[in-house]
């Protein structure tokens, strides 16, 4: 290796070093997440496993053209073959090997992409409409319908020269007035549409993005695996605030969506007699 050589490689290596202490790389997540759905966590694993088969594949490829540079070199008296020999058995091999490891990842890549449109037996029905810049959910079995819009907070610390410091503000530009509430351990199934423009339903805990087109019904499922909340944005390029739509689910124990669900139902509370109307005196009888 060459001094110039030796000295690039330190360079490379000090910058590694530097990049992977930062505060920025440990709070950078290189891999995918496996998720809190049967879904998720399907594609995550499929994941790693086809990672896996490129690495090998990767390593026998560079190894042997590594080892073929390194060892076939000029300076060394090698010597190019210009006879153009060919021979067949070596095309078939190299031929019939990718076709095996091809079909071997499309069989369960194949079986997940058939789990993932496998809407049947599911125990709700939720309708999600995108709008510029908000969400409608109509919950069809419950009859529960409400839009969810970027939280209060949020909207105010994202003006420009509002004097909020976004830093200060909780889950900033990822958080709504009214989340998506759906019990644990239960097949929810989502008809997705927009009534204006294409919009993208996506949240990564849950596995699973797909648009949202006007005019047209598409289905996506979960059953989330744990309580909790997870938060999603829309990921579809829709306008002027395509970054101020968020989407947040609360997974939630069947107690406590049904009690949840029994709030959505219950009527408003009647507004309180104003302070001047309780103070003033009852009118004097004739």
């Amino acid at each position: 290796m060459s001094k110039n050589l030796k000295v690039l490689a330190k360079v490379w290596v000090c910058t590694a070093g530097i990049l992977l202490a930062s505060p920025a790389f440990a709070a950078w997540q290189l891999n995918m997440r496996p998720g809190v759905t049967e879904l998720s966590k399907l594609a995550y694993h499929l994941h790693m496993e086809i990672l896996w088969v490129c690495v090998a594949i990767a390593f026998v490829v560079f190894g042997a053209m590594i080892y073929s540079i390194i060892k076939f070199r000029h300076s060394k008296g090698a010597v190019a073959d210009t006879t153009l020999l060919h021979s067949t058995k070596v095309e078939v091999i190299w031929t019939v090997i990718p076709i095996i490891i091809l079909v071997a990842m499309a069989v369960p890549a194949a079986k997940g992409l058939i789990k993932d449109e496998d809407m049947t037996s599911s125990d709700m029905t939720i309708k999600v409409t995108g709008y510029q810049w908000k969400w409608e959910y109509d919950y069809l079995d419950q009859k529960v319908d409400f839009f969810s819009t970027l939280a209060r907070d949020s909207n105010a610390a994202r003006i420009k020269e509002s004097g909020i410091d976004p830093y200060t503000v909780p889950n900033y530009l990822l958080d709504v007035d009214h989340p998506l509430v759906v019990p644990v351990h239960k097949k929810v199934r989502l008809l997705l549409t927009a009534g204006d423009v294409i919009h993208a339903w996506w949240v990564p805990a849950l596995g699973m993005k797909k648009d949202a087109i006007p005019g047209y019904i598409n289905e996506l499922w979960f059953r989330a695996d744990e309580e909790g909340t997870f938060r999603g944005q829309c990921a579809e390029l829709c306008g002027r605030d395509h970054g101020f739509m968020p989407i947040v689910v609360i997974v939630k124990s069947q107690a406590d969506y049904d009690a949840w669900l029994n709030e959505q139902h219950a009527p408003p509370a009647e507004a309180a007699p104003s302070d001047a109307a309780a103070a003033s005196p009852p009118a004097a009888a004739t």
